[in-house]
């Protein structure tokens, strides 16, 4: 348009727009953009000589990576972009070189797999609950047949296997009353919903509306976060996906799940309620700070210790466990260090729970987590194996008792709408004693007493061979005291501030763990 309308600074306007770095002009970064070129070369070879150094096979495994922070119409669609080894593109693909999700997926492909050069890589959505319904959008930008929606959808498929259900800024699994979701109430979808403050923060309310997903949602403006849709939760978008394969023969968003910290001090894996050195690093700079009412403070209440992502890999090395990620043989928790495992076919023993083989049963009669079940034999319904085991503490701090396991199970009804299902099928509500949260303390029996593992093979009572559907496991703590109860207490009755007593923010929660789905297509 500049160019048309002969504006004087359409020589530089383009010279911007086509160069290395769009948007960066030569005040900042000299003749040519030289400096920001020479810059950005040093600190990404900065990051490939760290990976390098602290990569110790079998012992500890580093990878190359870095952040695309996406913020588009006020919309968090950040991701982690994750090489496979030492072979990486020249240097790192921001926000401003791709503005557009797709835009990405494709520059990766050109740059990384299409090389020539042996790299790999993969991109993991952060978590999703203040994306306004885009990070799971199915508007396809670009694509205006069948089979170009086909081919965007694949290529985000192969770059996306995984999605961070959980971190730092909340849980994004699920949430109530959210339309065109039909299931009743999961009470435990209200579980760290830091988007609500957010709104609060925003709009001045926590009762926002529903996000426009009319033609051109993609470019429709939001200060955000401020609006509701199922397309911010990753169960939904799951589900949605199946809904893309049926009309595609591509499901976008079939990936398994994650959980992380996404920390902003650099100290990943401190996921501890009892320890939580804070989020944002000097705003989290003592307890009485992150108690604030104020959900514009830094280092608000809002935030959480995060959570830890548990891969299923052969080794500790690079290769092996980026086939794991691949292949979708991940779970995450919300930071205790439980292990999940699950597994889905037609012909599971009953007694696969009480044997010291059920692992290598579970794969001899199903496929693991992330996976698709077989070509449907002789049975009514598929039966699946799934076990939770709880995190192991220590002797001063033992881990808590599970309370139950579950299977949650998403699939597209008749009438259109996301229909999800949740099973309770070992344990239950109340079965394990949590804390009393004026104290919260546990008392040694009561820990003992907890159920240290759960296991159960279990067949889909409701199952229909004409509808697709996807499948993924719970596991539920005991309920045990927030950090910031724990921090609350920790001060004089004299120094807590107003929201300690503030009965919006929970003084216990319900740590949990996520399996990644197994899918059945008819």
């Amino acid at each position: 348009q500049a160019m048309r309308s002969g504006v004087g600074r359409a020589p530089e306007l383009v010279k911007q727009i086509f160069s290395p770095f769009p948007g960066r002009d030569e005040a900042t970064c000299g003749d040519d953009l030289a400096e920001c070129l020479e810059r950005s070369g040093r600190v990404w070879g900065e990051v490939q000589a760290s990976a390098a150094r602290w990569n110790v096979p079998c012992r500890q495994t580093t990878f190359v990576g870095y952040e695309y922070s996406s913020h588009r119409l006020g919309s968090n669609l950040h991701r982690n972009v994750i090489f496979r080894g030492a072979a990486v593109p020249a240097r790192p693909i921001s926000y401003l070189e791709a503005n557009r999700e797709v835009a990405l997926w494709e520059a990766l492909e050109r740059e990384c797999l299409e090389a020539g050069t042996g790299c790999d890589v993969l991109a993991i959505p952060h978590n999703s609950n203040i994306s306004n319904g885009r990070m799971f959008a199915v508007d396809y930008p670009g694509a205006w047949t069948r089979t170009a929606k086909a081919g965007q959808a694949a290529l985000r498929a192969r770059l996306e296997p995984l999605v961070e259900i959980m971190q730092h800024k909340g849980d994004s699994e699920c949430r109530n009353g959210l339309p065109g979701v039909q299931g009743g109430i999961d009470e435990l979808c209200d579980f760290e919903k830091f988007e609500d403050p957010a709104f609060e923060n925003v709009r001045g309310t926590r009762d926002v509306p529903d996000c426009y997903e009319g033609p051109g949602a993609g470019w429709w403006l939001h200060r955000g976060p401020d609006c509701l849709s199922p397309r911010s939760y990753a169960r939904y978008a799951l589900i949605e996906g199946l809904r893309q394969e049926a009309e595609l023969g591509v499901n976008p968003f079939k990936f398994g799940l994650i959980a992380s910290t996404d920390t902003h001090n650099g100290t990943g894996g401190a996921v501890d309620e009892a320890d939580y050195a804070g989020h944002l690093g000097i705003g989290d700079a003592n307890a009485a700070e992150r108690v604030a009412p104020d959900p514009a403070a830094a280092g608000n209440v809002a935030n959480n210790p995060g959570g830890l992502v548990g891969v299923l890999a052969r080794q500790n090395g690079r290769d092996a466990i980026f086939d794991a990620l691949e292949r979708r043989e991940v779970f995450g928790t919300s930071g205790p260090r439980m292990e999940v495992r699950f597994y889905g076919g037609w012909a599971m023993p009953d007694d696969v729970c009480t044997s010291a083989e059920r692992l290598a049963m579970g794969d001899a009669h199903g496929v693991p987590m992330g996976g698709d079940l077989p070509t449907r034999g002789e049975a009514q319904a598929p039966r699946f194996l799934a076990i939770g085991r709880a995190d192991p503490g220590t002797a001063e701090q033992p881990g808590m008792p599970l309370e139950r396991l579950q299977v949650v199970k998403g699939w597209v009804g008749d009438d259109g709408d996301l229909h999800q299902r949740v099973y309770d099928v070992a344990g239950g509500p109340g079965s394990a004693e949590g804390v009393d949260p004026a104290t919260c303390s546990l008392s040694r029996a009561a820990s003992a007493a907890g159920a240290r593992e759960l296991c159960r093979v279990w067949q889909d009572p409701d199952f229909d061979p004409t509808t697709r559907a996807l499948y993924y496991v719970r596991v539920v703590e005991a309920p045990s005291c927030r950090y910031s109860r724990l921090e609350c207490l920790a001060l004089d009755s004299a120094e807590r501030p107003a929201a300690c007593d503030d009965v919006s923010i929970p003084r216990t929660i319900q740590e949990r763990a996520w399996s990644s789905p197994i899918w059945y297509t008819p």
